[in-house]
């Protein structure tokens, strides 16, 4: 399977995320343009797939580096932001999907995995309506 270029998967990670910075909640406009960012760094052997990429404003893409998505999840709380939780566990979640399905990716699974547990056993669980 064809991968898109990495302007039509901006352009695809925007419309299904919507128009706004994943860790600072920044909506883009002229001066605040969105750029790709791996939620599992390349270097920690994330692919260059749509599941693998969300839109971030150049700052926190640029400030994040390679570190971890929980750790900069957390300095991004500290520094009084909101990042969009849900939608980093949907792209961890589509990004294991699309792993499984297609192979390969053996560095980047055991950071996958971490980071999936890590974020979900910092999220309180949703309370299940009673049956």
């Amino acid at each position: 399977m064809a991968q898109a270029g990495r302007a039509a998967r901006m352009a695809a990670a925007r419309q299904r995320d919507g128009d706004t910075c994943v860790w600072c909640g920044t909506a883009f406009d002229e001066r605040t343009r969105a750029t790709r960012e791996h939620v599992i760094p390349r270097v920690k052997g994330g692919p260059s797939w749509l599941e693998n990429e969300v839109a971030a404003c150049r700052r926190c893409n640029g400030e994040r580096g390679h570190r971890a998505l929980v750790e900069w999840l957390e300095e991004c709380e500290r520094r009084g932001w909101q990042p969009d939780v849900p939608r980093l566990e949907r792209v961890l979640v589509a990004l294991q999907r699309a792993i499984a399905e297609r192979g390969g990716q053996r560095r980047a699974r055991p950071q996958l995995d971490a980071q999936l547990r890590r974020l979900r056993k910092r999220v309180p669980q949703r309370v299940r309506p009673a049956v």
